[in-house]
């Protein structure tokens, strides 16, 4: 267990939140640029979220600016940490790898702060860095344990057969899963994601996430994939992944998930291929807990790209305590209402307050940023507490952790 911080490592590391708000982003993208020369470490990350465009820098630092406003109230970041954790052992970040990051980062400060970042300055954010790095590191560690232990699980990564690939839509396809050895997989919690080792011909690993579109059966994984226009990993299982494609995956990961015994009714908001984990999520209730009252909302564009419609309908046929609305922003003409879609436009507050339990239920939801934040703020504005408000993207946590 790591040692409390001294006194003067907090007062040290509080004295230096100014600097940070105004050269954070700068120190972060100086020490990805150090971290990403070794190709090991380089290759560890999702490259798509980094670069002068890339999400990561920004959420990175908002997260070191978060652990310096909070270094004296740590219990305030427990659901980061765990967030992170969870991410660390979809990469297989492993204890090793600890010592590079701190490395870099603190060259990084010593060299965007200059004089500023004394030997005094360094030495307590090496302090409070390896004091969370600890907590990181045993708390990954749990995790890792407990997935090689449990029946099917494993570690480091697997090799699965691709076993069907089937479209979905106009722009998602589904791909079911089986492990090469015929052994059982770990039942995931659904809500939770696989992460992928893709080796692409021209181009140097990729680390890619994809939400298990499926409620756990302990035999297949099933994943369901947006083909992005400029998506090199999206593109590729889309052109290549075919029955037969054999992929490296690690084991499930994730904090946002549904809880083995729900205790209230249940709403899965989702936009786009947001759907992914609350399919899953539906399945597993409608499984597991068949008179629990559960009401799916999903908005997509059109009937073109609207995934899994006719599979959720076939899930609430027949369930009086299961709802369904589909919102479709831009219907087409040959899109029909009330046959292919309940509702123009987006989901939004009104219909939330009128449609949905929203003192009784917990809420989930998944899709596209600006939806996660107008409908986050939304709950959280009508009173809903926040271990009643269950969000996951793709991507990392920026701007939406900090609204």
């Amino acid at each position: 267990m790591s040692q409390p911080l001294s006194d003067r490592t907090v007062a040290l590391v509080k004295a230096t939140v100014p600097a940070l708000e105004a050269h954070g982003l700068e120190i972060v993208r100086v020490m990805y640029d150090r971290m990403f020369q070794n190709p090991m470490i380089r290759d560890l990350f999702n490259q798509s979220h980094h670069g002068d465009s890339g999400s990561q820098p920004r959420a990175l630092t908002a997260a070191i600016l978060a652990y310096a406003n909070n270094i004296e109230n740590l219990g305030a970041l427990a659901p980061a940490v765990e967030r992170i954790a969870q991410k660390h052992v979809g990469l297989q970040i492993l204890p090793e790898h600890y010592p590079y990051v701190a490395e870099a980062l603190l060259a990084a400060i010593k060299e965007v702060l200059g004089d500023a970042a004394t030997e005094e300055v360094l030495a307590a954010w090496g302090e409070a860095y390896w004091f969370l790095a600890n907590i990181l590191i045993a708390r990954e560690d749990h995790i890792y344990h407990d997935l090689a232990a449990a029946e099917g699980g494993w570690s480091g990564w697997r090799t699965f057969v691709v076993e069907e690939a089937r479209p979905e839509s106009a722009i998602i396809t589904s791909f079911v899963l089986r492990p090469t050895d015929g052994r059982p997989v770990v039942r995931h919690k659904p809500g939770q994601y696989l992460t992928f080792w893709l080796e692409i011909p021209g181009h140097a690993p990729l680390k890619r996430n994809y939400s298990i579109s499926a409620a756990p059966n302990g035999e297949t994984y099933r994943i369901s994939v947006k083909r992005e226009p400029e998506g090199v990993a999206s593109s590729w299982l889309h052109n290549e992944a075919k029955p037969g494609t054999v992929l490296k995956v690690a084991p499930p990961a994730g904090e946002f998930f549904l809880a083995d015994n729900p205790e209230r009714p249940v709403v899965l908001l989702s936009g786009g291929v947001g759907l992914t984990p609350m399919v899953a999520m539906l399945e597993a209730i409608i499984e597991k807990h068949p008179g629990l009252p559960v009401h799916y909302a999903h908005g997509t564009l059109d009937g073109s790209t609207h995934a899994m419609g006719d599979h959720v309908r076939h899930l609430a046929d027949g369930r009086p305590n299961v709802r369904t609305t589909f919102f479709y922003q831009h219907p087409r003409a040959e899109d029909a209402s009330g046959r292919d879609f309940d509702r123009n436009g987006l989901i939004d507050e009104a219909w939330l307050r009128a449609e949905t339990p929203i003192d009784d239920a917990d809420y989930f939801l998944c899709g596209p940023r600006p939806m996660l934040r107008t409908l986050v703020s939304a709950l959280s504005m009508a009173g809903l507490p926040a271990n009643r408000i269950h969000y996951e993207f793709f991507g990392p946590a920026d701007e939406l952790l900090a609204a």
